[in-house]
Parts: structure tokens; sequence; C-alpha cells
């Protein structure tokens, strides 16, 4: 095998673009958190009142209250505040007192009154703050806890703290547009929109960000139930997280939230969120995404447009790529009972425990698994690439004017409907970018010809009949599996040329013999019930087909079933 190239090992870690925290724009919007809540008041209360009718109010108030009623009863979490149930029967009473059976101008007028409240007291809740005392502080800590924990995983020695000179930054790999990510900052707004695949998936992009990539921090949504934790909550309330709460589906809260996205964006925040809304279940790449912030980034580009301002705002797809996932357990079986095909007992997701993330942590470190983080090909809010100044290009590589996209009889001017298509082309770009830029890993490439030989090997049956057969009875043919794993890396490595997918290094460098037992290690250094393993004997077994499953669905989008022959004779595989 040829010796790699030098950059094979070595990945590079950037300086700081604003070495000055308070030239944040994220700090900057914290420090002015008052005005910035009256801003979203009134954007909101403006665009849920125009052109409504008194009984409008009134009905959208009353199915707030219905549901928010409903939500204290039966699904209360520790982080709500202890007044939650207080404040919505007041509003109730005085909806009903004051509003009905009243003359239009007085219904209006308390309408008005309570919509505003409802309002302010979601804002209060959504908006996070951003103090430098306690990121400097995180900062600080992460790198020491995770450069600590690397070397003593690294030494197999839980006792030791002395380091062996590896850094967290050696598991954490930045591949793909980089540098022009970082060029961006200067140019605009940055929006990153990344798959979603593990509750870790945020805290190890921030942490990269920072660490690896020198970028300021980002505005991005948590789960309102991580609040629930005294420490998580204390951290989370202080770096610019912002609050969602999924129990929360009213339009008065949807508005208020992406109101919220809208003007932070509006003001130059540089922002996150998962566009896919939650964490894949099956395992696959996103080919479906939520468009409710997405359609915030247009909204907030036309905003500025229509104020005069050219600062653009630019979305990158960001991809994920882990050998193993936390939950992928609980996820996939979730997955299976939601398609109604088949009843499967559903586990229970212990992602949220701090000693199975620092589990799932050291086992990445434990066994030098790398985080791959792909940076995709930096767009447009319509989709169109740009180039280093951040100037759009067509496909010919002609410069483009968004600011036109947006007139309407010379004007800037809203026009929902036109940029609702937008919002969508931009989601189908961020789905064909999402496979484009994913980076395929040698656990992957197993997991898909591992499941695919078991299809091949029981053509009536379908994916959850294989997934009812007895994993005792399953062994793998070595021989079968290293020719099917061979076929698709050669099919790969010229989807690769053709900038259909990315590939780690590995399979670029590595023997065909090297990928499977690579994959076969990766894949069984986490779960207890493995997906693929070597037995006693030497041969490849299974424990789970679930998970198996689950891996293997990473590549499940790429037809690629149809470039393996099953047939082939079987050959020595000495020269892989």
């Amino acid at each position: 095998m040829a010796t790699p190239p030098e950059k094979y090992s070595k990945y590079h870690v950037y300086p700081p673009i604003y070495p000055n925290i308070e030239d944040w724009p994220i700090y900057k919007l914290s420090e002015d958190r008052t005005a910035f809540i009256e801003e979203i008041n009134d954007l909101v209360f403006d665009k849920l009142t125009k052109k409504k009718s008194v009984d409008d109010v009134n009905d959208l108030i009353a199915k707030t209250i219905y549901n928010e009623r409903i939500r204290i009863k039966e699904e209360p979490w520790k982080v709500d505040p202890p007044n939650d149930k207080q404040f919505w029967n007041k509003i109730r009473s005085k909806l009903i007192k004051k509003s009905l059976d009243k003359e239009e101008e007085q219904s209006k007028a308390v309408n008005e009154q309570l919509l505003k409240r409802i309002i302010n007291r979601y804002s209060e809740e959504i908006v996070g703050t951003f103090k430098i005392s306690t990121f400097q502080f995180a900062r600080r800590f992460l790198t020491f806890f995770f450069n600590r924990l690397l070397n003593t995983a690294a030494n197999r020695n839980i006792r030791r703290i002395t380091g062996t000179g590896l850094s967290v930054t050696d598991r954490l790999k930045a591949v793909g547009e980089v540098d022009k990510f970082r060029n961006l900052f200067n140019k605009g707004t940055v929006v990153i929109v990344p798959t979603h695949f593990s509750n870790i998936d945020s805290i190890l992009i921030g942490y990269m960000l920072d660490a690896v990539v020198g970028a300021p921090s980002f505005s991005y949504g948590a789960g309102l139930n991580l609040y629930n934790t005294g420490y998580t909550a204390y951290f989370m309330n202080r770096l610019g997280a912002y609050r969602l709460d999924r129990r929360k589906k009213n339009p008065i809260y949807l508005e208020t939230l992406k109101g919220m996205s809208t003007l932070s964006i509006q003001r130059g925040v540089n922002s996150l969120f998962f566009p896919g809304g939650t964490r894949s279940r099956s395992g696959s790449l996103e080919k479906k995404l939520k468009l409710g912030l997405m359609g915030t980034v247009i909204e907030a580009q036309r905003s500025n447009f229509e104020k005069g301002k050219n600062e653009k705002i630019f979305v990158v797809p960001m991809v994920m790529s882990y050998h193993f996932v936390l939950e992928a357990k609980f996820l996939i079986e979730d997955y299976l009972r939601r398609t109604g095909q088949e009843h499967y007992l559903q586990s229970k997701d212990q992602s949220y425990s701090l000693r199975k993330n620092l589990k799932f942590i050291w086992q990445i470190f434990r066994e030098s698994s790398e985080i791959t983080v792909s940076f995709g090909k930096p767009m447009d809010v319509l989709g169109n690439f740009v180039d280093m100044e951040g100037k759009s290009t067509d496909q010919h590589g002609n410069e483009l004017h968004i600011r036109d996209y947006f007139l309407t009889n010379g004007k800037i001017k809203p026009d929902l409907q036109r940029e609702a298509e937008y919002t969508r082309i931009l989601g189908t770009k961020l789905v064909e970018r999402f496979h484009k830029d994913n980076v395929v890993l040698s656990s992957h490439l197993v997991a898909y010809a591992a499941f695919n030989l078991l299809r091949n090997e029981h053509p009536k049956l379908d994916i959850f009949g294989i997934l009812r057969l007895p994993p005792d009875d399953i062994v793998f043919d070595s021989d079968l599996l290293l020719n099917v794993v061979h076929q698709l890396k050669i099919h790969l490595i010229e989807e690769e040329k053709a900038g259909n997918i990315k590939l780690s290094k590995p399979i670029h460098w590595e023997e065909t013999s090297r990928l499977l037992y690579d994959g076969v290690k990766q894949l069984g250094n986490f779960h207890a019930q493995k997906p693929l393993i070597y037995n006693k004997k030497g041969d490849i077994v299974s424990e789970n087909l679930n998970i198996l499953f689950f891996y293997h669905n990473r590549l499940e989008n790429y037809d690629l079933r149809r470039v393996i022959n099953f047939e082939e004779s079987l050959q020595t595989f000495a020269n892989f």
C-alpha cells in the first residue's frame, strides 16, 4: 500500500476570527436583551393582529389557553415556572370577564393586552443570555476535561491524569469548506444547519467551532427539558442558547420563536439550528426538513434589503459523522415502532444521563475513534453557492444579485407565497448537500455491506422479516463480506471524484481487509449488544440486527445496492 501523505494524520487548528469576545454578535445581542425582547414583542404582535378581527384574536388566545392548561396538567416539567398554572388561570379569567360579551372596542383592547402579555412571557422564556465569564470558564473546563479524558483513555487508565501530549483536537476533525466558512464572517451573517444524530451534537459542534475552527459562538436552540438539571440550566442560560419547548405548538408560541430567530439573524447574530427538527431516528441522513425556522432566514434577508442594508446571510450545511451513536438502540427502536408495521417495545432514551454521555465520550477517546465534522459548500438564502467574497454565483459561475429576487414592482416587499417557495428551494438544496458533503466512515461502509448480504441471502423477506431473524443463527462469510466492501469502496471512490459524496481518508489509504476489521471493531466498541463483532472462532456475527440496520441506513439513500454483484466469484484480497 502506498504511504499516505502527511495530511492523513494532521488536521489544521485555526486561530480565532475575533479574538476579543466583546466583538462577538451574540455578546452584543445579550447586552441589549431588554430592547431585543421588546422588538420581538412588537414584531409578533403586529403579525398576529394584522388583518385579524376581534373574534380571530379572541379565538387565538382561547386556543392557546386551552393548550397550555392541558400541557400543565398532562406533561409538567421541573423547569416550568412555579406560577405557570396561576398565570394561565388569570389570562383565562380576564378573557372571560373582560372580553366576552363586551363592546367591540373594549374587547379589542382587552384582547390586545392579553396577547401582549402572552407574547412577552414567551419571549422572556425563549431568549437566553451570553456571559463572557461563564463562556471562558466553560472553554477552560472543557479543554482541560476533554484533554485529560483523552490522555487517560489513551493510556487505558482512568487514574492517570498526566498527559501524553494528545489533544482533543486530534479526535475532532473539521473537513470541507472551512476556509471559506471562516472568511464569510467578515462578509455577512452565517447560519449553520447540521444533521442531527445525537444529543451530544450541540456541545461537540460548539466546542469544535471554538477550539478547532476559531469561530465566534453561535446562537442555538436547546430543548427546555435540558434545563431540568441545575448545572445544565446554569450554563445554557449563560452561553447564548435560546430555549425550545416542543410541548408548545400553539401559533402564538411558534410565531414568537420565529420572530426571535428572524430578528436575531437580522441583528447579525450567527445562528445554528437543526433543520431536521430532531435526531434522526432511522440513522439515515435527513431527506425532509422542517421549514419553520428555515423560513426565518429568508425573512431576515428580505428585511435587511427592505431596510436598505446589503448584508447577506450565508447558509452552511454541516454533516456530523460518528462511528457509533450513543442513542442508537433507542432511536432505531423508536423508528421501527413509528412505522406501524411491527410492534416493538421502546427502549428508554438515556442520552440525557451525564454518566452515559461521559461514557460515550470516553469510549470515543479510548478507541481512537474520530468525530468528523464536514463543512458543506456555503450558499446564499436562495441556495446559490457563494465564493470566498460571499458573492452568489449561478451554475456557470456568473454573479447573481439576490436582492432582485425580493422585488415587487421595483420595490422590496414581503410576499409570503414567494418566500415560502424560496424556503422550499433552500430546503431541497440543503438535503442535496447533506448527501454530497456526507463523510463515509469505515463503520458506515461495513454496516451497509453486512446488512445487504443479509437482504441478498433472504430475498423473500422484507426489512422487518430480516430484523426478526435470530442473531444466533447468523454468521457472515468473511470473504464474501470483504468482496462486497471492496466493490462498494471502488464505487464510492468514483462517486467522490464526481462530487457526490465524501470519504474518510482511511477508505482511500487502507487495504480493504483493514477497512473491514476497523469497521467491525468500531461498530462493536460501544453497544452492549454488538451490531457486528468477531466471535471467539474469528467469525463475524451480529448480536443486534436493529442496531446494524441503524448504521446501515447512513448510506441507504445512495442506491448502492445496484452496484453490488453478489454472484461475483470470491477472490484473494491480499493486495486490497
